[in-house]
């Protein structure tokens, strides 16, 4: 069950924001399609994403991962504040744009800020996809912990797997297993010991066996 090695480059200007980044087709295709984006220092190119998008892809799933709309306006640096509304249109594009290629369930997942974002527009959307991937979520920024970022948590009721690190600094476990409580949709844990807001691909380090894992756990919860 191997997935073609080479994604496409996959374009739509027809939409307002666009929709750009990578497509990864399963040589075994399940109808399902998996939407990811990435943090907010990154870009869709990110190892983590990369990674994961192989990994979904050989288990069956089409995948697109795309740049938020303020990453395909700057290659550099964090969004602005004034950046969130358009970048949850742009992956709203983008999970129409899958929908197009996918005939079964079509979810969407993001790292940090891509995760944060994809949960936000859910909370507005609850139809839109048929469940959140969230690595990394930033519950607060680092040594900020009062200044939570869950108000938009009980109005979320799409099934969420949660992947996060016991050394991430935008978060504890304990604190997002409390903040998970505010979720009326049915939510999982997925806790990776020792690894921190990178899960554990920070420059060329890779933690192997990790998207395997996620994937396995994101099929046993969700399909």
């Amino acid at each position: 069950m191997a997935a073609h090695s080479s994604p496409q480059v996959f374009t739509d200007v027809s939409v307002d924001p666009f929709v750009r980044g990578f497509l990864h087709h399963p040589d075994n295709p399940s109808g399902h399609g998996v939407v990811l984006t990435h943090g907010a220092g990154s870009n869709c190119r990110a190892p983590l994403l990369i990674a994961l998008a192989e990994t979904f892809a050989k288990a069956g799933f089409t995948v697109l991962r795309c740049d938020l709309p303020y990453r395909q306006d700057r290659p550099y640096g964090p969004p602005l504040p004034g950046n969130a509304k358009r970048d949850r249109a742009g992956l709203a594009n983008a999970v129409a744009a899958l929908k197009n290629m996918a005939q079964g369930r079509v979810f969407l997942g993001g790292h940090s800020y891509g995760g944060r974002q994809s949960s936000m527009l859910c909370a507005d959307a609850p139809n839109m996809v048929a469940g959140l991937l969230l690595l990394s979520y930033p519950l607060h920024s680092p040594g900020k912990p009062e200044q939570l970022r869950t108000q938009h948590f009980p109005n979320l009721r799409t099934p969420a797997l949660f992947v996060h690190g016991t050394r991430d600094p935008f978060g504890s476990i304990a604190e997002l297993d409390q903040a998970l409580k505010l979720i009326p949709a049915k939510t999982k844990l997925l806790v990776v010991e020792g690894a921190g807001h990178d899960l554990g691909f920070k420059g060329k380090a890779r933690r192997e066996e990790l998207p395997m894992q996620v994937c396995e756990t994101f099929q046993s919860f969700l399909l």
